[in-house]
């Protein structure tokens, strides 16, 4: 089994697995009311280095009706619904995903994967110990955050195993319950 990419639309985020594996989570922006991104499975049909303009250096095409995950020329549209129905990245993110995938690779759109859960509902952890899913906000940081709940930025990085203060609207973190 090898790659899969999922896109989650309610918390505007791209998965990629390996394997069943998760091993890379990524921010976008996806279809506007008006357009939105189709639902349903799909495989990459085609791929393009350096398409340029609003495409950004990347394209990977997924439908015959011309939608596709791109890199994107307006980096602060991620987060956002605002595209013509494709799949908008951060350049970078856009070519770390390029590289991994082939034409083939499945894609699978869902408007939520059950990734989230409700906010108020205190969950357990494996150390029997509650917490909340809070979903990241535009203007957020992790300071913000963790102001907010009267916890630390390391028991949120901890908890949620973040490597860095990065965090981007729609992902959604786990917070300790005091």
């Amino acid at each position: 089994m090898g790659y899969h990419i999922y896109i989650e639309l309610n918390s505007r985020r791209l998965i990629l697995k390996k394997s069943g594996v998760v091993v890379g989570t990524y921010p976008v922006a996806i279809g506007k009311p008006a357009t939105p991104t189709p639902t349903g499975k799909y495989k990459v049909i085609n791929k393009i280095k350096n398409p340029g303009g609003v495409l950004g250096t990347r394209w990977m095409k997924f439908t015959w009706q011309e939608h596709g995950i791109h890199g994107t020329n307006q980096p602060w549209s991620i987060g956002r619904n605002v595209s013509n129905g494709c799949v908008r990245m951060y350049n970078k993110d856009v070519e770390q995903l390029f590289a991994q995938v082939a034409v083939g690779t499945p894609i699978t759109i869902s408007p939520s994967l059950g990734i989230g859960t409700n906010p108020g509902s205190p969950k357990n952890r494996s150390d029997g110990k509650p917490y909340h899913i809070y979903t990241v906000r535009r203007g957020d940081s992790l300071w913000k955050i963790s102001r907010k709940y009267n916890v630390t930025v390391s028991q949120v990085k901890a908890l949620n195993n973040l490597q860095s203060d990065m965090i981007y609207p729609g992902q959604k973190l786990k917070i300790p319950v005091r």
